[in-house]
């Protein structure tokens, strides 16, 4: 028995362990890599000029203060769907305070940020209290912010504010650093902090491991939860102000790909929608790679709307290579043989190759019949 019990021990770890608490930071790396190849060889002199660097910097930097609060949400197996309305209803209320009530901008800013925070704070209690899941209780408020929004702008842009709030969206500081990056990757230090120091940051990882056991060592599990969201609510509303800045205007439709965005981001990062797995190194990763992507996709000529396609693609991808890594760890899989192995699995596969292969016939004789169009 002791023999067996030393040679179990002494057995070397399989290569999936040993890489999966990196994997995080190592997914979105090997993407990053891949598409500054790719790039290289097809647009090196547009995409890695100077201006296109700083360009990717600046989008990048926009969804950083989000990445980081929506890190701590997906831990604790939470999702936000009302981020871009949060961010275009305080960015709106802010413009209004400023151009005509005339409201200091050092003063219309931090209630700007306090609006956020308190819309953050009506998520968590709708989730906590009112017992509506994450997804269902974001989206109705999404609809409620942004229904605020549209009421309050009726239409108009307000634009041409105050030289502090462009500087936040598109200045530089000490005629060095962007300053919208200065402010993102102060605040994805400000949430590794918290991450890894806090008992805020261990609570978050203990509800998304196991909620019921956290609950029964005495963390007030709905508390911890709400503070989540109050951080994300202050968060959409800085990146509000950060996109009024760069844009020197705001208008009710604003930000509306803002939770899309950042959800991928995030989770392309590492970060389990399963919850209890977070890696705010892993978010950096991914809100760089998503920009970098969408940005070769524009460097390429290709339609805005295939960016939704990507961004989509990549979401699913990542969840799926995470999850399978996951169970494969879990349970001792054996990878795509195990996978097929399954009679189940072997007449989905089956079924899917079918589809495709009518789909592949018809778009064929479609070509083969289809009549040259008329000049």
């Amino acid at each position: 028995m002791t023999d067996t019990t030393t040679q179990n021990a002494a057995a070397p770890t399989s290569l999936t362990a040993r890489i999966e608490p990196y994997i995080g930071i190592l997914g979105p790396m090997v993407m990053i890599a891949m598409i500054a190849l790719f790039m290289g060889a097809v647009e090196p002199a547009r995409y890695f000029r100077t201006s296109n660097i700083n360009q990717i910097l600046l989008d990048a930097a926009l969804y950083m203060p989000m990445a980081m609060a929506m890190t701590f949400v997906i831990t604790q197996r939470g999702i936000d769907l009302s981020i871009g309305s949060v961010a275009a209803l305080s960015a709106i209320i802010m413009a209004f305070l400023i151009k005509q009530y005339d409201f200091h901008v050092l003063v219309a800013l931090p209630i700007c940020i306090l609006l956020g925070a308190g819309m953050g704070l009506i998520n968590g209690l709708v989730i906590t209290k009112f017992r509506v899941p994450d997804l269902i209780g974001t989206l109705a408020m999404d609809l409620v912010y942004r229904g605020f929004a549209l009421v309050l702008a009726k239409g108009l842009v307000l634009a041409r504010f105050p030289d502090l709030i462009t500087d936040i969206g598109r200045g530089q500081t000490f005629n060095i650093l962007p300053t919208p990056v200065v402010i993102g990757v102060l605040t994805l230090l400000g949430g590794y902090v918290l991450l890894r120091t806090t008992h805020f940051g261990r609570y978050s990882i203990a509800i998304g491991s196991n909620p019921e056991a956290t609950a029964m060592t005495g963390i007030s599990v709905d508390r911890h939860r709400v503070y989540a969201y109050v951080l994300m609510g202050a968060m959409a509303a800085l990146a509000g102000v950060m996109l009024t800045g760069k844009l020197n205007a705001v208008q009710a439709t604003s930000a509306p790909y803002f939770n899309l965005h950042v959800i991928a981001a995030v989770v392309v990062g590492g970060t389990s929608l399963f919850g209890g797995r977070a890696s705010m190194i892993g978010s950096l990763a991914g809100v760089l790679l998503l920009s970098m992507m969408i940005n070769a996709l524009v460097t390429l000529r290709i339609e805005f709307f295939w960016q939704s396609v990507a961004s989509g693609v990549v979401i699913i991808t990542s969840v799926a290579i995470y999850t399978w890594l996951q169970k494969k760890d879990r349970d001792g899989g054996g990878g795509l043989h195990a996978a097929f192995a399954s009679p189940d699995n072997r007449k989905l596969a089956v079924m899917t190759g079918a589809i495709v292969g009518a789909l592949l016939i018809l778009l064929a004789l479609g070509g083969l019949t289809a009549s040259p169009p008329a000049t």
